[in-house]
């Protein structure tokens, strides 16, 4: 693949039927090229040795009992479309420590599982609320990034029934470089910033159109997450940078 071919990146499988068992096919001496698109490999370089070094502290975890989540194919990828085609950013924290959940996609879960998340259950009522699109039945986003929405949580890892146990291990200094590398690609691009700790992320964002409230969760969707109408104004933001809008329904 080139670095201006458009199309997906998608790790080879491995044969494994046991995601706990599979490799993280990002360890030493895995290139990034081979892990990611050629765009994003090229722009996160720098950070290929912290890469490898989380793999390593992911294996060393996972020989002491922890549950790594989400699977080893899935944990990069946010990174499997080219950089070139982001125009929406949505940032998030850490996956769901909750097994079977988390598909490598901030806010996102697998197909199948029921009830959703109480935070997508609410990013699920304020689209009705907004744009009147009913709930889908299922919590898989992946249509959305087809479109070049890009949901990239700040920590990549999780351990089962373990929030926030793989912060500040580094996947932040990979995360913030993907961020920095999207401000300095240029338009369009809209970031949507939900909740403090992705707010925390502003000075990253220079004059970048952004959307903040606060986060989705039922602790705080009250407090200005309900009402914010983010999916127009996102709409809105990218027509005036001369991008086409994202049709925010999901299949059925």
């Amino acid at each position: 693949m080139t670095d201006d071919d458009g199309a997906l990146f998608q790790l080879p499988a491995t044969g494994s039927a046991v995601a706990t068992r599979e490799p993280f096919p990002f360890s030493a001496p895995a290139a990034l090229d081979e892990v990611m698109h050629p765009e994003w490999a090229e722009v996160l370089a720098p950070v290929t040795q912290t890469v490898h070094e989380l793999a390593a502290y992911l294996e060393q975890r996972r020989a002491a009992g922890g549950e790594i989540l989400p699977a080893p194919a899935n944990i990069l990828r946010a990174f499997q479309r080219p950089l070139s085609a982001v125009k929406v950013l949505v940032i998030g924290q850490d996956p769901y420590p909750t097994p079977g959940h988390s598909i490598g996609l901030c806010f996102a879960v697998e197909g199948h599982v029921r009830p959703l998340p109480r935070s997508l259950a609410n990013i699920y009522k304020e689209l009705d609320s907004d744009l009147g699109i009913p709930p889908a039945p299922h919590g898989d986003l992946t249509a959305w990034a087809d479109q070049g929405v890009l949901l990239l949580n700040r920590v990549l890892t999780v351990e089962a029934g373990k929030t926030g146990a793989h912060r500040r291990k580094g996947w932040e200094e990979l995360t913030e470089l993907a961020v920095k590398s999207l401000v300095a690609r240029g338009g369009p691009l809209v970031v949507v910033l939900w909740g403090r700790d992705a707010q925390n992320l502003t000075p990253l964002l220079d004059a970048v159109p952004r959307i903040e409230s606060a986060h989705p969760s039922p602790l705080s969707a009250s407090r200005g997450f309900f009402g914010s109408r983010p999916f127009s104004r996102i709409n809105e933001l990218l027509r005036a940078q001369g991008a086409d809008p994202v049709d925010w329904r999901l299949p059925q």
